[in-house]
């Protein structure tokens, strides 16, 4: 019986648990998960904003980005996903001028807005109700083409999904080093974290799917591979507000959700999102020079990154804004912005180790966007198929 182990239960290694377990029974895939978060979804698959596109992505990530967007109508569709992940399409607006780069995957590390690679648009409308700042708004997606989801709803939904189908979680815990019969991949040694308890886990194709922490756990696994996937760290502020203006009535909500995309005078872009249950997103405030803690819950919540996004909330949405919850997420990225999706070489592995060893992370601010896409189509790479997206661009060390 084929066994694939997933490092990562945040909803990349989720997806691919979701799809893989879908494609089979537990009588003929065992299917491991393992995280090392002492509480799960405690980075950006848990505090995210949820935006989901399907064409705002440059021609590498492009087939990827339309197949995820598909896919998120399609579950909401079967599972009744507005009631359980707060499903709903979007209509974007960019306010005011944004700072922009040409159409392409750099935007971020540019400090611009995710609006830049937007071409086209439309001028001159009325926007949110929740929205008080009289800039100039321009048009810039319809709710055919953006939607917006709870990130950390859809993820415990993809959890239950995969246990209700035999996908066995291991939580908290490490993998600490693979196993080999004859320099081929045969197995993982993961340990408990509360008791340091040890226990091997056959492995016929291992996932890397663990965010911000995969090259870490990549080096630790294979400390001999001459080249590894770069996966760094961006760290991001936000808030989750309420205003008195979008409370969640069945009538506010019934012309979808909304995004304004923005440059505040202070040189940075907030992004700011309403969801459907009353609440409203909002961040953009990212910091390079904070180090990627050795766990997910080990993030440091900088007060005054909060207290500037709370100026912010009020800039743009009135004095009224209530703070909900605060959050610090470490997002895995990419030097060109590129995520990596595809199988390393066993040339890369080290020792002349011989393995099915896949890589799915550095999505950066698309994690959520592109989370199914990127699961189905490594379930597809894991079972041998041809995949349902192009993904050629996506898997170069």
């Amino acid at each position: 019986m084929p066994t694939t182990v997933i490092l990562g239960a945040g909803i990349i290694g989720l997806s691919t648990a979701y799809y893989l377990s879908t494609s089979s029974s537990p009588t003929d895939h065992t299917i491991h998960i393992v995280d090392s978060s002492p509480a799960l979804f405690a980075s950006a698959s848990g505090k995210a904003a949820g935006f989901l596109a399907a064409d705002w992505f440059a021609a590498s990530s492009a087939s990827l980005g339309r197949l995820s967007f598909d896919l998120h109508k399609q579950l909401a569709e079967e599972h009744g996903g507005r009631e359980k992940w707060g499903y709903s399409p979007s209509v974007s607006y960019s306010l005011e001028s944004t700072k922009g780069v040409e159409k392409g995957e750099d935007w971020l590390s540019a400090g611009a807005s995710r609006a830049s690679v937007v071409s086209q648009g439309r001028e001159g409308t009325s926007g949110p109700v929740w929205l008080t700042h009289t800039g100039k708004l321009r048009q810039i997606s319809q709710g055919d083409t953006t939607a917006q989801v709870d990130p950390l709803r859809l993820c415990e939904f993809l959890l239950a999904q995969c246990k209700s189908r035999g996908v066995q979680l291991h939580h908290p815990a490490n993998a600490t080093k693979i196993l080999t019969t004859d320099s081929a991949l045969t197995g993982i040694q993961i340990t408990h974290s509360p008791t340091q308890e040890t226990l091997d886990l056959a492995c016929d194709s291992l996932v890397l799917a663990c965010g911000a922490w995969t090259t870490l756990a990549y080096r630790t696994l294979f400390p001999s591979s001459s080249r590894a996937p770069h996966i760094s760290s961006l760290a991001g502020h936000s808030v989750v507000l309420k205003s008195a203006k979008w409370s969640g009535t069945p009538e506010e909500e019934a012309n979808g959700c909304h995004a304004v995309f923005t440059t505040h005078p202070s040189g940075f872009s907030p992004e700011i999102f309403s969801r459907v249950g009353g609440d409203i997103w909002l961040g953009g405030l990212n910091d390079s020079s904070l180090s990627l803690p050795e766990l997910a819950t080990g993030v440091k919540i900088d007060r005054d990154s909060i207290k500037t996004l709370v100026d912010v909330g009020k800039w743009l949405c009135g004095d009224e804004v209530e703070v909900l919850r605060e959050g610090l997420c470490h997002r895995p990225v990419t030097k060109t912005g590129v995520p990596f999706v595809g199988k390393i070489d066993e040339q890369n592995l080290g020792e002349g180790i011989k393995g099915r060893v896949f890589v799915a992370s550095g999505h950066g601010p698309w994690g959520i966007s592109l989370s199914l896409g990127t699961g189905k189509v490594v379930s597809e790479l894991v079972v041998g198929k041809e995949t349902s997206a192009d993904i050629s661009l996506l898997g170069r060390l």
